[in-house]
């Protein structure tokens, strides 16, 4: 099983950045694909990026040049950078983990909010 956490939500200003940590344990990670998902309030849960076990990564068309996903295999950790934030990225942003064998993702953090303010 792997359990991850999520932190470094919070409220930032229309413009601000942010940078989330997704914290790992119960299993290394480091040959796991790792993504971030995101749920507005009333919508349903969005994909928002991911990175594979190589490093190579993927985004949704909307957010790519402004967040920015990344991670450290020796702190079983990954990151997601948000820059110019936007009202419309408010949301719970929530951590996931896929083995290399699963083709959808099978263990998910609780989220943390982020709130971004006009």
């Amino acid at each position: 099983q792997v359990q991850l956490v999520e932190s470094g939500g919070g409220l930032v200003q229309a413009g601000g950045s942010l940078r989330l940590s997704c914290a790992a344990s119960g299993r290394t990670v480091s040959n796991y694909a790792m993504g971030w998902f995101r749920q507005a309030p009333g919508k349903g849960r969005e994909f928002v990026t991911e990175i594979l076990s190589g490093g190579s990564t993927n985004s949704a068309d909307s957010l790519k040049g402004r967040f920015a996903i990344s991670r450290d295999n020796a702190k079983n950790t990954v990151y997601l950078l948000m820059n110019s934030l936007k009202p419309e990225d408010t949301a719970v942003y929530i951590c996931a983990a896929r083995s290399v064998l699963q083709p959808t993702f099978d263990y998910w953090g609780q989220g943390t909010q982020v709130t971004v303010s006009s």
